[in-house]
């Protein structure tokens, strides 16, 4: 098995949304907002290379939404999916597994792109086997007045038109894997938005766990900092506080979708909670 770093640009999102109830005074240190309460947050997916399945997990906002929905996002930065595969020696038609983690368009937007006619939408991953879970699937093609504005139809329904769709039915566990591979499971998160999944990879005899909007970054690791786009901010600080104290007893590498800096930490407990022990790159592992 190999990992790598797929990095598809950045983008703004306010800051106060990102950390909730913290006040700017102590989250403006960890990631410093512009004149207009933007902070800067990548979109860092990850490329699983297991045996002959290439998986891609989540891909980024796309290219295919207007200027006036870009400009609300402040897209930035050099770095796009294709450039990144590219990198790699990998092609879209090339990914055998997208998996999805939510539906969110800052993390499924690159599954949909424009057909060559500008008619209408086809799939980006022509030969690849879409990932999500019926329940996840039904809240964000029925959304909440509170999320509709993250769920885009245009990024949603032309996946199940293709029939490329497939549904995450069981979590897995270290030992059995999942529908992903014998080295790879899952678990749901529901504080979030219902039912996101992260990827845990068993890789190297270590769990990287692929963080998705649990944690977006090495500074929402303190259980009060929850974002405001959370639908169940309670359930999230639970789920929180059960998932750290398991990666600093079981030495769990978090590699981080929006950290504009950092790619991948472990964490350890400390008399003010768990809180970080080492910061370092994937390709360091």
């Amino acid at each position: 098995m190999k990992l790598h770093v797929i990095n598809t640009g950045h983008f703004k999102l306010d800051g106060g949304a990102m950390f909730g109830v913290v006040p700017k005074s102590l989250w403006n240190k960890l990631n410093p907002a512009d004149e207009n309460n933007m902070c800067s947050w990548a979109l860092r997916c990850l490329l699983i290379e297991d045996e002959k399945r290439l998986i891609l997990v989540d891909n980024g906002i796309g290219n295919k939404q207007d200027s006036k929905f870009m400009n609300f996002y402040y897209l930035h930065g050099d770095d796009t999916l294709d450039k990144s595969l590219n990198t790699l020696g990998f092609e879209k038609k090339d990914i055998t597994d997208m998996f999805l983690t939510h539906l969110h368009f800052d993390h499924c937007g690159g599954s949909v792109i424009h057909n060559e006619a500008h008619t209408g939408y086809q799939t980006a991953f022509p030969n690849a086997v879409y990932w999500s879970n019926s329940a996840h699937w039904q809240w964000a093609t029925v959304p909440n007045p509170r999320e509709k504005a993250s769920f885009l139809r245009e990024n949603i329904l032309p996946i199940s038109e293709s029939r490329q769709l497939r549904w995450v039915t069981e979590e897995g566990s270290a030992e059995t894997g999942s529908a992903l591979g014998k080295h790879i499971y899952i678990r749901n998160m529901y504080g979030h938005t219902e039912s996101m999944m992260l990827p845990h990879i068993i890789y190297k005899n270590r769990t990287v766990v692929f963080m998705a909007d649990l944690l977006p970054s090495v500074g929402h690791i303190p259980l009060p900092y929850v974002m405001a786009y959370d639908t169940r901010p309670l359930l999230t600080m639970t789920e929180k506080e059960k998932f750290l104290k398991q990666a600093a007893d079981e030495n769990f590498v978090l590699f981080f979708e929006h950290d504009p800096v950092n790619e991948c930490c472990t964490v350890q407990h400390t008399d003010k909670g768990v809180r970080v022990k080492e910061i370092f790159r994937l390709s360091e592992l």
